[in-house]
């Protein structure tokens, strides 16, 4: 089996202010998220071999908007990689003009115990307005296969309120690499690829039920070439249940 080359990083839904935070004083407050999950999707890829994931993280939150966090799931890369977690850290600031306006901006580290080759960094920002996101996500040290280069991950999505207390969760998203990778058949290579999710979820019993369908437009070839595998970049179908405190 061909070990890994590349790896397409996961992009948090960060969540720096939320009703259900726990309040530590006037300014400062905790929210803690649980999830459990059929398959870890990140960018489209499966980060567990298409295996359920187990994911917790926790953020601090200050009335200013400024945020600070981790944020831990397990992970299997296959190819006789050491690594079975991944432990995220990020910081930020969310600036909201109103209920429907708000910017978020922040760092993000992912950090992957017993293979730190796979270490990286990013800066991000999303817009927000009216339930329409415009987000992107830039590293310059992202994994390579003999160095580390750039990367860039820029998405728009749409998120609202149906009835019987559904949400609905849109997302397309692009990403782009500084050197072409994607091998198809061929031995075509191409730098970027696209990836989209639709989620609808439902809160029942104080826990959030999600089920969402997800897929990229990588071949077969291109994700063996790049992932080790062929399977972990195709469609499918991700449930979820989640709780936040």
């Amino acid at each position: 089996m061909k070990a890994l080359t590349l790896f397409a990083l996961g992009s948090l839904s960060v969540l720096p202010l939320c009703s259900q935070a726990i309040p530590l004083n006037d300014d400062f407050a905790v929210l803690v998220d649980l999830t459990l999950a059929s398959d870890y999707r990140t960018r489209g890829i499966s980060q567990t071999q298409n295996d359920p994931a187990i994911q917790a993280g926790t953020t601090l939150t200050h009335s200013s908007g400024l945020y600070l966090g981790a944020w831990s799931s397990n992970v299997d890369f296959g190819g006789g990689l050491k690594t079975r977690q991944e432990i995220d850290y990020y910081g930020g600031w969310l600036w909201e003009a109103t209920e429907e306006v708000s910017l978020d901006l922040g760092y993000l580290k992912y950090s992957y115990p017993k293979e730190s080759q796979f270490n990286q960094s990013e800066v991000y920002g999303i817009l927000s307005v009216y339930g329409v996101k415009l987000g992107a996500y830039y590293s310059d040290d992202a994994p390579g296969v003999d160095s580390k280069q750039n990367s860039l991950y820029s998405y728009v999505g749409y998120e609202t309120q149906l009835p019987y207390d559904t949400g609905l969760k849109l997302r397309y998203g692009n990403m782009d690499f500084k050197d072409p990778h994607l091998y198809s058949a061929s031995g075509h290579a191409e730098d970027s690829y696209r990836e989209w999710e639709v989620k609808l979820s439902h809160e029942l019993a104080g826990v959030m039920l999600g089920l969402s369908y997800i897929d990229t437009d990588l071949s077969k070839s291109q994700c063996a070439s790049n992932w080790g595998f062929d399977d972990v970049c195709s469609a499918t179908v991700v449930a979820s249940v989640s709780k936040v405190f």
